[in-house]
């Protein structure tokens, strides 16, 4: 790797921010040899931050991907265990998000204050502080509760989630910090205690950093991840608003601690971490979650990749372009296909239920390349085998390619 250098014209080329990215997400190089433990974890969460958590598992959960896309397989208990010893923590962060420890108390800020919380979460603060409390002396007196486990948890409501009113004290508790949460292996529930008996000792006695430093840090954390990003990437990151911290961006790039640069083709500014570097090479070969930190902003994934990306999870089925659950695939330094995917457990199968090539960016190698990944996939969810649909411009050559990509055991 080499630090970035000005240049004529532009400061960086498509082609340098594009791997200066893939480098900061630590998607440049090759995954590692052997077996895998919490020191590759934790590298990784250097890299990325946090892991951002989502119920849907048609295929695998969400938080597990991003491991997968940057270790290759690998024990799936190492992350929920390292929740179990708290050396991650669940948090609103970038949506709800695994971070480690060290990161939580920059979120305190946060805590404190309604900016991003959903307002029938924050309203049960104001309308119903009876209600609040005795949930929090139940938790105090009973927990680790469940929702399911509260004495009255009341009506479900009419919304999309249908949450009831026990339901939103317990989501104001953990938003305020009160509760802190953790992830019911069998159903994904949270099951929330008090935070005073989650958080170790020495991490609740740290000062909280007031809400200007503690986004000063973020924002610094976001550019280290990101490797070259907008204000408006940096923002998305913590999910910070963007019209207050511009200043707080702007006066970083004075301090020297983000440096102010151009990208050829963005149409916006941009500012670069100093200590990034731009990869010779980008040399992934994998899949992303919808909800990886490489990929979860649209904007931004367009914007470097040329790629066009929508979840259609909510879509009508008829209404679908490339089906329910679709992952890009990263092949070099460009995302160059996608496919619908879901692991059909009981026929211990890796189903390919559509499989595009990306105009203009998919190869001769593209099917080989992806086959060899379904098939590694496959293995590491414990699946014998990948069939691939006839849905899609990719789906011949892949179904030839996963023919020769015999699926291994990553017991």
């Amino acid at each position: 790797m080499r630090s970035p250098r000005r240049r004529g014209g532009a400061d960086l080329s498509a082609a340098q921010a594009r791997r200066i990215a893939l480098g900061a997400q630590g998607l440049a190089g090759p995954r590692p040899g052997g077996r895998v433990d919490r020191r590759h974890v934790r590298r990784v969460l250097d890299r990325v931050g946090l892991v951002q958590i989502d119920s849907v598992n048609v295929l695998v959960r969400s938080q597990e991907l991003p491991l997968f896309a940057r270790l290759g397989p690998h024990r799936r208990d190492l992350l929920p265990r390292m929740a179990d010893d708290v050396e991650v923590i669940e948090y609103w962060c970038h949506e709800a998000s695994l971070l480690p420890i060290a990161t939580w108390p920059l979120m305190r800020w946060r805590m404190r204050s309604p900016d991003g919380v959903w307002k029938g979460v924050y309203a049960i603060g104001r309308e119903a502080p009876g209600l609040v409390e005795e949930v929090r002396a139940f938790v105090a007196e009973r927990g680790p509760v469940t929702v399911g486990d509260l004495p009255e948890p009341g009506p479900r409501g009419s919304s999309m989630w249908g949450w009831s009113q026990g339901k939103r004290a317990l989501e104001y508790l953990f938003w305020s910090g009160a509760l802190t949460a953790r992830r019911r292996p069998s159903d994904f529930a949270r099951v929330y205690d008090l935070t005073e008996r989650v958080v170790p000792p020495e991490v609740l006695a740290l000062p909280a950093p007031d809400e200007a430093e503690a986004k000063r840090e973020l924002l610094l954390l976001a550019a280290r991840s990101l490797g070259v990003a907008t204000l408006q990437d940096l923002c998305d990151y913590h999910r910070i608003n963007v019209p207050r911290a511009r200043p707080l961006v702007e006066a970083l790039a004075e301090e020297g601690l983000l440096v102010p640069v151009t990208v050829e083709g963005w149409d916006r500014p941009a500012y670069l971490h100093p200590d990034a570097a731009i990869p010779r090479s980008a040399r992934a070969r994998t899949l992303l979650s919808p909800f990886d930190s490489l990929v979860w902003s649209r904007p931004r994934t367009e914007r470097v990749f040329g790629f066009r990306y929508r979840l259609e999870i909510y879509t009508p089925a008829h209404k679908r372009v490339h089906g329910y659950y679709v992952l890009p695939f990263l092949l070099g330094d460009r995302l160059v296909a996608r496919v619908d995917l879901k692991a059909d457990r009981a026929a211990g199968a890796l189903l390919v239920q559509a499989a595009h090539a990306e105009p203009g960016e998919a190869s001769g190698a593209t099917a080989e390349a992806l086959a060899a990944e379904l098939a590694l996939m496959a293995g590491w969810l414990g699946l014998g085998e990948v069939r691939v649909a006839d849905r899609g411009d990719l789906a011949a050559l892949l179904a030839a390619a996963a023919t020769a990509a015999p699926v291994g055991s990553c017991a």
